[in-house]
Order: C-alpha cells, then structure tokens, then sequence
C-alpha cells in the first residue's frame, strides 16, 4: 500500500539553538525520542532534560529508596550518550503526579532558567492511540508542559518564582503521540540512541526476558521505519508539533 503524499510528516524546524525536555520517568525519552536528541546535538544544539520523578516506583522487586537513586545514576548515564549534560529532577512522586498549579510552577520555573525555543514532552493523551492506555503520570506532565510552555511568559504567573518570565517557546514538540505532525530522520543518530536506551538495564532487564540489546534495537528501529513510511522512507523520530 502507498502512503498517500497528504499523510507524509514534514521535517521539524531547524532555526532553534536550546530546547528543554521535560517528561516523567527516567527512560521515558529513550524509548523513541533519543535519535532526534543525538542528531541535535551533534548540530551543536544545547538540550537539557527534566524529570518529574526519579521512577522509584517502576521496578517491582526493588524498594523506591533503592531503585530512585538507581535510575537517576542510569538516567543521567543514558542522556551523556546522547550529548546531554544537564538533568534535572523535580522529585514529584512517582505513579501519582498530579497535573496542577504545582506542577505547572515547576516545568514554568525550569522553562525560565533554562529559556529553550523548543520543548519536548511526552504523549499527554488518555492513550496511545486506540485502546492501549497511557499513565496517569504520562498525561499529567505532558499536559502541564504545554501549559506551562505559556505559564513561563506570563510575568503575573507564578511571580513567586522570582524569575524573569520566558515567552521565547516557539514550539511544543509532543513524542509519541498517535497524530504525529512533523519528524526527524533518525539515521544519524539511532546507534547513540540504542545505547542511550541500553543504560536503563536495570529497568529493561524486568521488563523483557529477550536479551537486552536485541529487544532495544527491535524496538527503536522497528519503530522508526514504521514512522519513516511517512517521511520519504527515512528512518524517523514523530512529534506532534504545537506552534505558540
């Protein structure tokens, strides 16, 4: 079948230097995202990442005061592969982040420290498209990180923050959603992004009993051919873009 030319992905803007990544979890931007980071990066780009929480409750066999610290150190391993020195964590508690005020005055003080034209965040939608349902942490951040994209640019907004507001956001850059908008080729940098997934081990190592790099390269490469069939045939990484 042939992908009609009206349902093809258009290239994400390039006139941008710093972009902030805000999402949930330690891991949740490698699973999909990392390639367009590393190939970013490599353009000289500055991007920092910030996580909700530490993912202390996402490993059952292993208690939160153990696995927090644990997935931190690996989450910051994991964004070193790929170019990425900052990381930042708001320590929300993981599995009950609750969208609001507090939270929107998180993502909107770390969006005026750190002044991106881009951000990116995760699928804030009740799914991932047809019945398989996201997380109540996934739409809570996501859904907060749009609105505190103009949070950050409105002075009598949280002015207890004692930050000078931020109305440099250009776009919003949405991963993983199901009616994705624009894309990156992901072929530069899908060898640093399968690494990048890799130094969550401890995570994946209880999520699949197929051997870690196999069920990593599976996934990444599976998920950006089928994303390429809409962009040329390239291997690519889907956002769906919102303008500000």
């Amino acid at each position: 079948m042939t992908v009609s030319t009206n349902d093809q992905l258009k290239p994400m803007p390039e006139d941008w230097k710093r972009a902030l990544a805000v999402v949930a979890h330690p891991d949740d931007l490698e699973y999909g995202c990392s390639a367009a980071i590393a190939s970013w990066t490599d353009g000289g780009r500055e991007i920092a990442y910030v996580l909700a929480t530490r993912g202390e409750a996402g490993i059952d066999t292993l208690e939160p005061e153990k696995c927090g610290p644990l997935r931190e150190q690996e989450q910051r391993a994991s964004a070193a592969v790929v170019g990425v020195t900052e990381v930042e964590f708001l320590d929300h508690k993981d599995g009950v982040v609750e969208y609001g005020t507090a939270l929107r005055r998180d993502i909107a003080a770390a969006i005026r420290r750190h002044r991106p034209e881009l951000v990116i965040t995760l699928n804030h939608r009740d799914t991932w498209g047809g019945v398989a349902w996201n997380t109540p942490d996934h739409v809570a951040v996501g859904r907060a990180t749009l609105d505190a994209a103009g949070d950050a640019g409105n002075r009598w907004i949280f002015p207890e923050l004692d930050l000078e507001p931020w109305n440099g956001v250009r776009w919003v850059a949405v991963a993983g959603s199901s009616t994705p908008t624009h894309a990156v080729d992901a072929t530069p940098g899908m060898e640093r992004a399968v690494l990048s997934l890799l130094e969550h081990r401890t995570y994946i190592e209880v999520l699949t009993d197929e051997d870690p790099e196999t069920y990593v390269r599976s996934f990444l490469t599976g998920y950006a051919q089928t994303t390429g069939e809409r962009f040329g045939g390239k291997p690519a990484v889907a956002f769906e873009l919102f303008r500000r």
